[in-house]
């Protein structure tokens, strides 16, 4: 008989066999799924490195909200006269504390406060320094301290800087729809630079 030949057993084992592909599929298939996680991570990892994090970051300290039956001067911008207007209304305070986080300045512009009602969300403007100090003049006994208001007239933040300030928004609307508000967020526009959006951790103090 030749060294070369060999005799095969008769009978191959079925179930050995299949046990045997089993196997093999087993390990290819965990092999497989390996790869992929690993593909995914590494990926993941590439966009997260090429993704800057945000120019600024922020704190809103408190928040008063201080609703109230207001009436117009009956006085236009021009100053001519006009009827008188009664409405309700919800001042809004916010003391904010913002941080210039990157390597140039920022240049802040804008802030606005933004509540959800049943009909869709409201926005209200920040007013001017001016009309903030002006408030407390034309209710001398509201029940919110009067701090230094934050400004938006080209206020520049340097790289590294915080400031802080307190700003008020005007919302017409009556306290039973400003209790029925289903969340509340500021957004501060910087120029040039995405909007930082930032929502109270603090309760609202109800005045």
């Amino acid at each position: 008989m030749s060294l070369l030949h060999q005799d095969l057993p008769e009978e191959v084992d079925d179930a050995a066999l299949g046990e045997d592909f089993t196997k093999g599929s087993s390990h290819r298939v965990v092999a497989s799924v390996v790869a992929v996680v690993l593909v995914t991570l590494a990926l993941a990892l590439y966009f997260l490195s090429g993704q800057k994090p945000p120019v600024a970051s922020g704190e809103i300290v408190a928040v008063w909200a201080y609703p109230h039956h207001a009436q117009s001067t009956g006085f236009d911008a021009n100053g001519e006269a006009m009827a008188m207007e009664s409405f309700d209304q919800v001042l809004v305070f916010a003391q904010v504390k913002l941080h210039n986080q990157c390597k140039h300045p920022l240049l802040l512009h804008q802030a606005i406060t933004n509540t959800r009602l049943d009909d869709g969300i409201h926005s209200s403007y920040a007013a001017s320094p001016s009309d903030y100090d002006r408030i407390f003049l034309a209710y001398p006994k509201i029940p919110v301290p009067h701090g230094q208001a934050l400004s938006m007239i080209e206020t520049i933040l340097e790289p590294g800087q915080t400031i802080e300030g307190t700003f008020v928004s005007s919302f017409r609307m009556t306290k039973q729809q400003w209790d029925a508000r289903k969340n509340l967020d500021f957004s501060f526009a910087f120029r040039y630079q995405p909007i930082l959006v930032l929502t109270p951790h603090v309760a609202v103090i109800e005045q």
